[in-house]
C-alpha cells in the first residue's frame, strides 16, 4: 500500500473511535514505536551535546558503518523468518575474512602465510569465500531440517566449529596466529577505495557492493518461488507442506544463502579492517539479530522486509555512534546493546500477542 494511502486510512478509523478507544489507540501507537522515538531523542540529545554528530563526515561514517554490516544482517534476516537464529554468523565472517586476507596478501609482504602463492584474482577469492560460507550454511540447514533440531543448538554447534577451524588456519604455514595483514592495494583499493566523494568525504566502495546485496536480496525475497515459500515455512512450517512447499529444501537454502551473505561479510572486513585475526567477526551475529528485530524481523516467524533490515541496520549504527560521541564507555555499550535486544523482541512479542 502507497505510505500515504496508508496514513490516511489510519488517520480515518482514528477519527471513528471514541474518547478511550483513542486512548488505547496512543498508547499501542507509542508503545510499538518506542524504539524509533527513542532514537530521535537520542539523536537530537547526542546534536545538542556534540554539533560534529551531524557533520558530512559523521554522517557518512555512519552509513559507511551500516554498509559494512547489512550483508550479514540480510543473511541473518532470513534465518529470522523461519523462527531461528544463527550464532555461527560472526565466525564465519571472521574466517572468510582471514581467508580473504591470506590468499590477497601483498606478492612483497615479509610475513606473507603463503609466501609461494601469487595474489589471486579478486572475483576468485569472492567465490572461494562465498563459497566457504555457503558450505557452512548448507550444513547448518542440513541439520536444522533434516533431524528438526533446533537452530539455536546446531549454529551453537557450528559457531564452535567455525571457530575451531578459524583458530588452525591462522596457524598454518608458520604463521602462528600472526594478525593477516599486508594486504595487496589492489584488493584496498576495490574494497576501501572510493569513487564518490561527498561533501569532501570519500565514499567507500563497499557502500556500494553492500547496495547491490540488498537489491538482490530484497529480489529473492519479494520476487521469486523460494522467497515466497520461506515466508510460507516461516508463518506455518505443516501447512507450507501441505500446500505442495519443500520444507526441507527451503530450509536449507535459506541457510546457505545466509552463510554466502557472511561470506561477502568476511571479505569486506578483511580490506576494511585492513589486519585480520582470530577475534575478527567476533560477536557480529549480535548486532546482525538486534537489527534484524529493530527492522520488524519477528522472531514469531514469516515476517521481515529487506527495507526494514536496512533501517534496523542504519539505526542501531547511529545508536553506537552516538554512544562514542556521548564518550560512553565501551563496557558499558554492552549493557546497552543487551538492552535493546531486549527491549526490541519484548516489542516485537507485544505486537504478535495483539495480533493474536
Amino acid at each position: 500500500m502507497n505510505p500515504i494511502a496508508n496514513i490516511k486510512n489510519r488517520y480515518a478509523d482514528y477519527k471513528s473511535l471514541d474518547g478511550q478507544d483513542k486512548k488505547t489507540f496512543w498508547k499501542e501507537t507509542l508503545l510499538n514505536n518506542a524504539m524509533y522515538i527513542l532514537l530521535v531523542i537520542a539523536v537530537i540529545y547526542t546534536a545538542i551535546r556534540n554539533p560534529n554528530f551531524l557533520k558530512a563526515n559523521s554522517i557518512i561514517n555512519i552509513i559507511s558503518l551500516s554498509a559494512a554490516n547489512i550483508p550479514i544482517a540480510c543473511g541473518i534476516a532470513g534465518c529470522i523468518v523461519l523462527t531461528g537464529t544463527d550464532l555461527s554468523a560472526g565466525r564465519v565472517v571472521g574466517l572468510t575474512a582471514c581467508i580473504s586476507a591470506s590468499l590477497l596478501q601483498s606478492a612483497t609482504y615479509a610475513t606473507k602465510m603463503f609466501p609461494n602463492l601469487p595474489v589471486l584474482p579478486i572475483p576468485l577469492v569472492i567465490l572461494i569465500i562465498m563459497l566457504v560460507g555457503a558450505v557452512i550454511g548448507f550444513v547448518n540447514g542440513f541439520f536444522v531440517a533434516k533431524f528438526k533440531l533446533h537452530p539455536f543448538i546446531v549454529t551453537l554447534a557450528t559457531q564452535l566449529i567455525t571457530n575451531g577451524l578459524l583458530l588452525m588456519y591462522i596457524m598454518l604455514n608458520g604463521n602462528n596466529g600472526q594478525p593477516l595483514s599486508g594486504l595487496d592495494e589492489s584488493f584496498k583499493k576495490f574494497v576501501t577505495g572510493s569513487i564518490l566523494r561527498v561533501g569532501g568525504v570519500a565514499v567507500p566502495n563497499y557502500v556500494w557492493y553492500a547496495i547491490i546485496v540488498v537489491i538482490i536480496m530484497w529480489f529473492i525475497w519479494n520476487k521469486t518461488r523460494f522467497g515466497k515459500n520461506m515466508f510460507a515455512v516461516g508463518s506455518n512450517p505443516e501447512a507450507a507442506n501441505v500446500s505442495g512447499v519443500n520444507v526441507m529444501k527451503t530450509t536449507i537454502m535459506v541457510h546457505t544463502l545466509a552463510g554466502i551473505c557472511y561470506g561477502i561479510t568476511g571479505f569486506i572486513e578483511s580490506a576494511r579492517i585492513g589486519s585480520n585475526t582470530a577475534t575478527t567477526g567476533l560477536n557480529y551475529e549480535c548486532d546482525a539479530i538486534a537489527a534484524c528485530v529493530i527492522g520488524g524481523v519477528s522472531f514469531v516467524g514469516g515476517t521481515g522486509k529487506i527495507s526494514g533490515v536496512v533501517l534496523g541496520v542504519i539505526l542501531l549504527r547511529i545508536i553506537f555512534v552516538a554512544l562514542n560521541f556521548l564518550s560512553i564507555s565501551a563496557n558499558l555499550q554492552y549493557v546497552i546493546k543487551g538492552l535493546i535486544i531486549l527491549v526490541a523482541c519484548a516489542i516485537d512479542m507485544r505486537k504478535y500477542l495483539v495480533r493474536k
